[in-house]
């Protein structure tokens, strides 16, 4: 998601006290960016929270106070935020931990620091979530429920669709995206598409949207190729097909079990 009303509002950022021009590096040379000094600007004067992870709902590990120089390490996509300088889903790494950028005066609208490393979690688990069913067993039920059929208890009931896919008798949650916003952090991987089988990928847009992978790339939704309809889809067709924008994936965490 794109920021917005920033162009033009920020200078170039100060490195060791010498004015240095932000270019747009290539993928190929991404691997060699450096860290950048930036500046916390918050509107009230207030100090800035740092959070555990890229999100508002992570863990509050310290603060930074308006006016205070901060490194930014790497630089990743996170919840949504609205700040002095517009709404962006990008954070900033700093030592402490993550910041909204949304604070933060960089001297450009773009990144301005190499990305974050993704996590090495590529597994699905139920580890620390309690779950009815495994990962494997709740796969198999969404291929085994797969269905052209209208059904009535699929039709606009993602989040609930889930939860039967792990064994609840509901989700817990009352859309797919307080959903998501619900996760603790150590479940989620916000912005990442590599999704392995049994993990739930959610999408932002109203009352949000959430599906489960089956692995390879693809996935069990409701309702994208028909009302009430149970079918294989991906990620790209659900964003292109109803406009949602994609927000990451977690684990199979439920709040029915919490």
């Amino acid at each position: 998601m794109g920021r917005t009303h920033r162009t033009g509002r920020r200078r170039v950022a100060l490195f060791g006290g010498i004015a240095v021009a932000v270019t747009v590096v290539s993928a190929l040379f991404a691997t060699q960016a450096m860290a950048a000094t930036a500046t916390v600007h918050t509107s009230s004067g207030a100090s800035l929270a740092v959070h555990a992870g890229p999100h508002t709902s992570s863990k509050v590990v310290g603060s930074v106070r308006s006016g205070a120089a901060v490194t930014i390490r790497c630089q990743t996509s996170g919840d949504t935020v609205t700040g002095k300088y517009g709404t962006s889903r990008l954070w900033d790494r700093i030592p402490a931990g993550y910041i909204t950028d949304t604070y933060v005066y960089t001297g450009s609208d773009k990144r301005v620091a190499p990305a974050c490393a993704t996590s090495s979690a590529t597994a699905c688990s139920t580890a620390g979530t309690g779950d009815p069913r495994s990962c494997a067993k709740a796969v198999a039920w969404a291929k085994s429920h797969e269905t052209r059929t209208y059904h009535k208890d699929y039709y606009r009931r993602c989040d609930h669709i889930m939860g039967l896919a792990y064994g609840f008798g509901a989700s817990g949650s009352e859309t797919a995206y307080v959903h998501w916003k619900q996760v603790p952090a150590r479940f989620k991987h916000a912005g990442s598409t590599s999704v392995p089988a049994g993990g739930l990928a959610f999408f932002s847009g109203g009352a949000g949207h959430v599906m489960i992978s089956i692995g390879g790339g693809k996935f069990v939704s409701n309702d994208i190729h028909g009302n009430g309809t149970l079918t294989v889809t991906t990620i790209g067709e659900i964003k292109s097909k109803w406009g949602k924008p994609y927000l990451g994936w977690t684990q199979p965490w439920f709040k029915a079990n919490h």
